[in-house]
């Protein structure tokens, strides 16, 4: 009995002991998922006697990890007694020049690689790891090896809007290394502020660094004025060359390449209301577009690109060439000469002058130009790559003429509504959740493999017209740039959003702990529903952006109560239903009630006819959109809203005549991007398709001032009438774009 009692002592103390380390994420919680991880038991013990050893070549990365234990670790020049290890690998182990191998077991962590870039990601993957631990001090036990998908892994930041200190730069550049980006687009010169130092134009930074309104929407608004460094209502800022230096420096330390962005022609107000003799007009705030056609300009550009580069050694050196409004050149008397002279066709090709005189001038520098995709239209330079951030079709343009690319579409801009734009601060429109993020696929379809070469890889945009803080710029980047960092690193066969969505709870804590305020993960459902045409019913489905929360839902209509049906797994509905669903915890209702309706209605798989075709901009699901059962979530970049710049008008065919009770059709409301209701919809009927007859028209109420997304459902009460085709007219008033979802017929 008395050595029962001592064993159950022992025991105690023990599993006491082990519950000092609870279970913390292991390495294959890593984002972005590693290549290949087997998790072991055990764990290594960081003690600051520990020391590391790297060979001469890996000193960078081993310094870096010390610096960031911060626990004293000092480096050895003898591997046999370190208890972390760095060794060159061998080229016949195929990890390249960014993958790397680790091995942590409960003595020794062994990190393998072929550069020091590699063996930084290792250092990052250790440290990401650590932040996951209840108890830092232990890493799990785990051998893995890694290597990326693509070769650019990018994160944008226009500090242009509004600027940021060199503090937040150098902690958005540390967040970015330890999800294994290794390029920061840096938007650094742009209409609403000049944010670097240029020696020889000290006005860009004394006069056209500085605005008159601190709040971008009210300067956008009140003339675009520009104010003098010292004015007591200056609003802006501007980083010192010295500043740039240290931040190219830290990021290089961290693995990361910085790319300078310097606009040119377009987005150059701010330089033009300092120096207007660089203008069409010659008069300042008249113009926004360098005068192709004065030798001025390309001097002055060239003096910049100078001191650019002495500052950024980066290979690439981003020159915009988006948005830029060509009527003062169709106006200017030198730039037509210009364009006679030169035998071009059209002011695309006279802004292609330009870029192509800019590319020659930073080849013979040894750098490469990089531009936005407008820079395809006028013609590339021969050695020109191209960010495609109009869609994809630029990209797969520059791409068959055999230039290198970054796919960056709207998926990637994390300046969009990550969930209900009622629920958050204000943005510049559309929706962009963090699961429509990580399904993007960078590579489009039909490429051959010689093209797919060509695609370096994508990039996270963070614009800041609506980001006036650096915890609003956390909030929009963090955790949906999690997301593209495993579309930019991870292997497309190995990404899956349940399991990403899984890991993604672990790394709250490691945001958390280094004061990042991201988005938190919301009460906001989304509920699905998918018709199944052979059993003709509606299969649901309901999302949430908390990793699987206690779901409750009804199907009558009614609120949900801690009572009500426990979601598990997706159902299915006949007819009409209307679906409602709430998250629960702990007996209470968490967050808000989310609703729709599954409609299996009598149109679903009828043909259209189209009287007016969509724009070929948003295809949707093209002939198919209207009656595919499938209705559109709160953006028009779904796949599912179907795109009009032409009036809309439709007919349906429902093959014999019928009665018709009720026919309803949605379109959205999104001004900010230029999303407009239609002036109104018109309801007719037909027998024979020939003659038709109207059954009513409805109008609506919203105001085209009021920015905020909004939907209409224009329905229709047909009780009594019969009908084989049903034709929807809705004219385009406001001349912009028109959205239309699901027609509803029963």
């Amino acid at each position: 009995m008395k050595r029962l009692f001592i064993l159950f002592i022992i025991l105690s103390f023990f599993y006491k002991a082990e519950a000092q380390y609870p279970v913390g994420a292991k390495a294959s919680d890593l984002i972005p998922k590693p290549t290949l991880c087997n998790d072991l038991p055990g764990f290594f013990e960081f003690q600051p006697e520990k020391t590391i050893y790297a060979p001469q070549e890996f000193t960078d990365a081993a310094n870096l990890l010390a610096e960031q234990l911060n626990g004293g670790n000092k480096i050895t020049g003898q591997a046999n007694k370190a208890a972390i290890v760095f060794t060159k690998a061998s080229p016949n182990e195929k990890l390249g020049a960014e993958g790397y191998k680790l091995n942590i077991s409960p003595e020794k962590i062994a990190i393998t690689a072929e550069t020091v870039l590699g063996a930084t990601h290792a250092v990052f993957s250790i440290l990401q790891l650590r932040f996951l631990q209840a108890d830092q001090s232990k890493l799990p036990c785990a051998v893995l090896t890694d290597t990326p998908r693509f070769g650019y892994r990018g994160m944008h930041l226009d500090v242009s809007r509004n600027f940021f200190p060199v503090s937040f730069i150098k902690k958005y550049i540390d967040l970015m290394a330890l999800y294994k980006y290794n390029t920061f687009h840096w938007h650094l010169t742009d209409g609403p502020g000049w944010r670097l130092e240029i020696r020889k134009y000290p006005e860009l930074t004394s006069e056209a660094a500085f605005r008159t309104h601190q709040k971008w929407t009210e300067w956008w608004k009140t003339g675009r004025k520009y104010s003098h460094e010292g004015d007591p209502t200056a609003y802006g800022g501007y980083y010192t060359q010295q500043e740039a230096r240290d931040i190219v420096a830290y990021a290089s330390k961290r693995g990361i390449t910085v790319i300078p962005e310097i606009e040119m022609p377009g987005h150059s107000d701010e330089v033009l209301a300092v120096f207007p003799e660089l203008s069409c007009s010659g008069k300042p705030y008249q113009n926004g577009e360098f005068c192709i056609g004065n030798p001025k300009t390309y001097t002055f550009l060239e003096d910049v690109l100078s001191e650019v580069m002495s500052i950024f050694p980066s290979t690439y050196i981003h020159v915009g060439g988006d948005e830029a409004n060509t009527k003062a050149w169709s106006q200017c008397e030198k730039c037509q000469k210009l364009k006679k002279d030169q035998g071009l066709k059209d002011e695309h090709e006279v802004q292609a002058y330009l870029i192509k005189h800019m590319e020659k001038f930073l080849k013979a520098h040894g750098r490469k130009l990089i531009g936005w995709d407008e820079i395809v239209d006028g013609g590339l330079p021969a050695d020109a790559t191209v960010m495609s951030w109009r869609g994809m079709s630029g990209g797969i343009k520059a791409i068959q003429q055999g230039h290198d690319v970054v796919m960056t579409p709207g998926e990637t801009y994390l300046d969009a509504y990550q969930s209900d734009p009622a629920t958050q601060p204000e943005a510049i429109g559309g929706y962009l959740p963090i699961s429509r993020v990580y399904n993007f696929e960078p590579v489009p379809e039909g490429l051959t493999n010689d093209q797919e070469k060509h695609l370096l890889g994508t990039q996270a945009n963070l614009w800041t017209e609506y980001m006036p803080t650096t915890y609003q710029v956390e909030y929009m980047a963090w955790p949906r740039a999690l997301a593209l960092a495993e579309v930019a690193w991870s292997k497309k066969e190995f990404r899956n959003f349940d399991d990403f969505q899984r890991r993604l709870n672990a790394h709250y804590l490691l945001l958390q702990r280094l004061n990042v305020n991201y988005y938190r993960p919301s009460g906001f459902l989304t509920i699905l529903a998918q018709p199944d045409y052979g059993k003709q019913q509606n299969k649901i489905s309901i999302q949430s952006e908390q990793y699987k929360p206690e779901i409750r839902y009804t199907t009558d209509g009614t609120v949900p109560t801690a009572e009500s049906a426990l979601y598990a797994e997706p159902f299915y509905t006949s007819g009409r239903t209307e679906i409602k669903a709430a998250i629960f915890k702990s007996g209470g209702q968490e967050g808000g009630v989310a609703s729709n309706v599954a409609d299996y209605h009598r149109a679903i798989g009828e043909k259209v006819i189209f009287n007016k075709q969509w724009s070929d901009s948003y295809p949707a699901q093209k002939e198919l959109t209207l009656t595919n059962g499938v209705r559109g979530s709160l953006s028009y970049g779904d796949k599912q809203w179907l795109g009009y710049l032409e009036d809309f008008d439709v007919t349906i065919d429902m093959e014999s005549v019928q009665p018709i009770s009720s026919v309803s059709v949605k379109f959205m409301h999104q001004p900010g991007p230029g999303v407009f209701l239609p002036g109104y919809v018109e309801l007719q009927f037909s027998d024979d398709g020939k003659t038709f007859t109207t059954v009513q028209k409805q109008t609506h109420d919203f105001n085209p001032e009021n920015k905020e997304l909004g939907f209409k459902t224009f329905e229709f009460s047909c009780s009594n009438q019969q009908a084989r085709y049903i034709r929807l007219i809705g004219p385009n008033v406001m001349k912009g774009f028109m959205f239309v979802d699901e027609i509803v017929v029963y």
